[in-house]
């Protein structure tokens, strides 16, 4: 295989000067660009990654860092990254928690991992960090943004959608449709993006009235087979209920799932929402309810910002954007009782 030496060699030049032909830096003549790239051409000469590292002085690789890497959440935003990148001529290193210690620990080794691989900049998901955790990355590396999360130190490089809003869309949808005795399955108590919908959706429903203290309330972990366990939980609890709001889509999947085998027919006995609008919801049986929180756009313009960073670019960037309740199949209205009727007196 060719090298950049071979390509001197050939077109009679400096190392230097076939460097600043192949790394588009730096002026030459038109006479010598010319022999250079036929210097090039007649050896098939293709520089390497790393020979295109040390002569550009960029890796051309973003570096992202993920909880996990698995279920329907994070699944379509890698996708919207990658294909982001793949457009600019850019590559995508995944790195996501794996490895000994907790979770903030191993957020930290991720992060550790891809500074090491050369990473021009970074797209961190988690919300494990602290602001100290965040003031030493900046010694290390300082074109990073934080998408779902926000941290004071580096406000401007933080891209997150309106969870409260979110949470108070959940139980309007719910109210409107006549709902009082509602069952929450919460995510996790350590994640703030749970807690801020969570508190959001009991606030709405406090000032319309309903006692939140009554309400059957458990949490899990996010995933379907949590919601199965919880819809398991809830139905061997006897709570009267009329519909149920879990945190996230997989929960109420896996709430659905359970429902169809213990012969609960949804949404004629009880009414079931999500908060996501992942793949997984559309597809569900019944189709799921769900608020659809603007992943794409928070994801498009967190991206837009750190290539701005990093390559002295000039995409747009905005902040602000729409959250909607998805109506489908498994949120329906509650029945009015039956109005109870007088027997007509014999004439």
């Amino acid at each position: 295989m060719a090298t950049i030496k071979d390509v001197a060699r050939l077109a009679g030049v400096g190392l230097g000067t076939a460097s600043r032909v192949v790394s588009g830096k730096g002026s030459v003549s038109p006479a010598t660009l010319a022999k250079v790239r036929a210097a090039i051409a007649q050896l098939d000469f293709r520089p390497s990654h790393a020979a295109r590292t040390l002569l550009s002085g960029s890796s051309q690789m973003i570096g992202v860092y993920i909880p996990v890497l698995s279920g329907t959440f994070y699944t379509p935003i890698l996708q919207i990254i990658d294909n982001e990148l793949r457009a600019a001529g850019l590559h995508m290193v995944v790195a996501f928690g794996a490895g000994l210690g907790g979770a903030r620990q191993q957020a930290i080794e991720g992060i550790a991992f891809l500074i090491e691989r050369g990473c021009d900049g970074l797209i961190l998901m988690t919300n494990v960090l602290q602001e100290e955790d965040i003031g030493a990355l900046r010694f290390k590396h300082e074109r990073m943004v934080v998408l779902n999360h926000s941290f004071d130190t580096i406000a401007g490089q933080c891209f997150t959608v309106d969870h409260t809003l979110g949470g108070r869309m959940a139980a309007r949808a719910l109210l409107d449709h006549g709902h009082r005795q509602i069952a929450v399955v919460a995510g996790p108590a350590s994640l703030p993006d749970n807690v801020v919908r969570v508190d959001a959706f009991l606030a709405e429903l406090r000032a319309n009235g309903v006692d939140t203290g009554q309400l059957w309330l458990t949490e899990r972990d996010f995933s379907p087979a949590g919601g199965w366990s919880a819809a398991k939980e809830l139905m061997d609890s006897r709570h009267p209920c009329s519909a149920l709001f879990c945190a996230n889509d997989e929960m109420a999947v896996g709430a659905l799932s359970y429902f169809q085998e213990a012969g609960i027919r949804v949404p004629h006995q009880l009414s079931v929402i999500g908060y996501d609008d992942t793949p997984s919801a559309e597809f569900s049986a019944p189709r799921l309810t769900t608020v659809h929180m603007p992943w794409r756009e928070m994801t498009q313009n967190g991206i837009n910002a750190l290539l701005n960073s990093c390559y002295d670019l000039r995409r747009p960037v905005t902040r602000g954007y729409p959250v909607t309740m998805t109506l489908r199949a498994s949120l329906a209205a509650l029945a009015a009782p039956a109005k109870p009727t007088r027997r007509r007196k014999p004439a």
